[in-house]
């Protein structure tokens, strides 16, 4: 299994449409940077926001999630609370295709500033938004910014073709269009 290059990247962007919109250049204009980068693609925060509350005193249960311990929030700029946590989604969408893997991992700008983002694979053949888990660990409200760089997605091939891809076992958050809550 080897990390693929930039060039690699570019081209399956632009021949199977990988990741749409697809940004070529690296971004950095006084922003938190995003787009294409040597061996990765740095990807954008879409402006939806879903914010952890404990308003209802839920109890947080990845079997039996209970929607009311969330405030669905739109806009330029995110504020999570103290110790809290958001879902947000990307502003790409994905088309991973069936020989390839990804790892996810939080840009270094929001990492120093004790933001997590916690994102699991995209597993061969899955499509879709990604679904963007944010984490602020600090005893502060931290800012998140729509539509700048929240996350570096790195690119793994296999060197062979998985037997059962994602499409292929009908995961339940393929070609999710928005912020997929947790489902069994």
């Amino acid at each position: 299994m080897g990390l693929k290059s930039d060039s690699w990247i570019r081209r399956m962007a632009q021949e199977q449409k990988m990741i749409e919109p697809f940004v070529e250049n690296q971004v950095r204009n006084g922003c938190v940077s995003y787009g294409l980068s040597s061996y990765g693609y740095d990807i954008r925060v879409a402006d939806e926001f879903k914010i952890f509350t404990n308003v209802y005193s839920a109890i947080v249960d990845p079997k039996n999630f209970d929607q009311r311990s969330m405030v669905d929030f739109k806009g330029d700029v995110c504020i999570i609370p103290p110790n809290s946590f958001a879902l947000a989604r990307t502003v790409e969408y994905f088309r991973i295709p069936r020989g390839v893997l990804t790892i996810c991992v939080g840009k270094s700008t929001y990492a120093r500033c004790g933001i997590i983002v916690n994102v699991t694979p995209f597993e061969p053949e899955w499509e879709g938004y990604v679904t963007l888990e944010i984490s602020n660990t600090t005893p502060l409200p931290a800012k998140i910014y729509a539509n700048e760089g929240i996350s570096q997605v790195l690119f793994f091939e296999g060197d062979e073709v998985c037997e059962v891809s994602y499409a292929d076992r009908k995961g339940k958050y393929q070609k999710q269009q928005t912020i997929l809550l947790p489902k069994v």
